[in-house]
């Protein structure tokens, strides 16, 4: 095995796939949890309002397999995407409540996608536990919905490209149990959402297997969601409201836990330009469990 760090940035702030919870004024509480390995490697993480630090996690190389599959064409301009996903019902995810802490990281390193704007280069890791998905697999599928048409890059602004472990980066897509993710989040009474937190984009293993109610059982479309809005995160997006009923809900909407009468939509361009809504955020309950 090696170890992996994996540098995050000067950021404070927080935002997740939910509401953000209130700080009692003049209290930061610092949470450090560190899960002893006998491999050596750590999870390291803090609450509100204090950096993470490093990711440091034992890697597990992986056989590199061929690059992703063709990203699917876009719709034509001014048709508005349906909330369509994988043509194939995507097979069951098993996993723990509590990972090992350590990370499986894809060595596949991809094209870059987007034709300008800033690059920002990252990588993907399954954590240890979640036995049931391939990190070269989920590698690919991440690349995917990154590099879709409809996606983060569409509008020239920002270029990505996926890269493997021993490559710099500017963000880690990390796919974790519950119970990890909310350490990672600095939020242990939150398993079901998922989040971004410095330049670690979380992905809540529950989420990436069941989806939510309001996709109505259409994964592959609620997978594209979730990685679009947690990386619209690192890319300096806020949450957003439904701008009207019955239309699509923009992809910076907390459709994991509500649609307040939009649509589902998993892309954040519509109709080949980028569809926002008003800024703010809904009171939404979190669910209880995973």
């Amino acid at each position: 095995m090696s170890t992996l760090t994996v540098s995050e940035a000067a950021d404070r702030g927080r935002h997740r796939g939910r509401r953000r919870r209130a700080t009692p004024a003049g209290v930061l509480t610092a949470v450090l949890v560190v899960a002893a390995l006998a491999a050596g490697g750590a999870v390291v993480a803090q609450r509100q309002g204090v950096d993470l630090g490093a990711l440091v996690g034992d890697v597990r190389r992986e056989p590199v397999r061929p690059a992703a599959a063709a990203v699917p064409p876009a719709p034509p301009r001014g048709e508005v995407p349906a909330a369509a996903g994988s043509p194939a019902p995507a097979p069951a995810v098993r996993y723990p409540q509590r990972g090992t802490g350590t990370w499986r990281t894809a060595t596949a390193q991809g094209a870059v996608a987007g034709r300008s704007g800033q690059l920002l280069r990252y990588r993907v890791a399954v954590e240890g536990g979640i036995d049931d998905v391939d990190p070269e697999r989920f590698g690919r599928e991440v690349a995917v919905v990154l590099a879709d048409r409809r996606g983060w890059t569409a509008d020239g602004r920002w270029r990505l490209q996926r890269v493997g472990a021993d490559a710099p980066a500017d963000f880690t897509v990390l796919l974790t149990t519950p119970v990890t993710r909310g350490e990672l989040c600095g939020d242990t009474s939150d398993r079901y959402t998922s989040c971004r937190n410095g330049d670690r984009v979380v992905i809540n293993v529950a989420r990436w297997a069941r989806g939510v109610p309001d996709f109505r059982g259409d994964l592959g479309s609620y997978r594209s969601y979730v990685l679009n809005h947690e990386v619209g995160h690192r890319l300096g997006r806020g949450h957003e409201r439904c701008p009207a009923a019955g239309g699509p809900a923009p992809v910076m909407q907390q459709q994991t836990l509500g649609l307040h009468g939009c649509r589902p939509n998993p892309w954040p361009t519509v109709g080949g330009s980028l569809f926002t809504g008003p800024a703010g955020e809904y009171d939404d309950p979190i669910p209880a469990g995973d």
